[in-house]
């Protein structure tokens, strides 16, 4: 019986965040590495693990410096939501909205300034979708309006 090994990734082309796989780099430790450019420009070396889980996605010297930085307010990152990303483990396609097998319903929340809110669980996927958008009107909405104000007032506008 062979020993076990595993096959090794190949992420050369994939992208992280900010960051493009363009090659193997030499093991970290005993970790597998890759080397990656960011969009910045910079070139680092980020292990596989820290790639795949999220932890690491620029160089951190763009973001270190101001360049293309987020902007979090009282622990909500502006960018995020005016760009209304979905993750990329989202299931249902909407943020905020995702199946409950156990329960056999479509749960809705929604996580602003450091707390997550539940909004129900709904035995119909529209519904669900329907009490997370109203959130977002709520809370994001109230909240982008009243950041631009105070970058407008500020003079940091664009």
């Amino acid at each position: 019986m062979e020993p076990y090994s595993r096959k090794k990734l190949d992420l050369t082309g994939q992208r992280f965040g900010k960051l493009t796989v363009i090659g193997p780099a030499e093991n970290i430790r005993d970790r597998t590495a890759w080397t990656c450019r960011c969009d910045c420009g910079a070139v680092t070396v980020v292990r596989t693990g820290h790639l795949r889980n999220g932890h690491v996605t620029s160089c951190g010297e763009c973001t270190a410096t101001g360049v293309e930085s987020l902007t979090y307010v009282e622990g909500t990152c502006v960018e995020m939501i005016q760009a209304k990303t979905v993750r990329r483990n989202n299931t249902s396609g909407v943020s905020g909205v995702d199946w409950r097998p156990s329960k056999g319903t479509w749960r809705a929340s929604i996580c602003f300034k450091g707390k997550r809110y539940h909004l129900g669980s709904y035995r119909v996927f529209e519904d669900a979708v329907r009490v997370r958008r109203r959130a977002e009107e709520e809370l994001h909405g109230n909240f982008l309006k009243e950041f631009a104000e105070r970058e407008k007032a500020a003079g940091t506008g664009s």
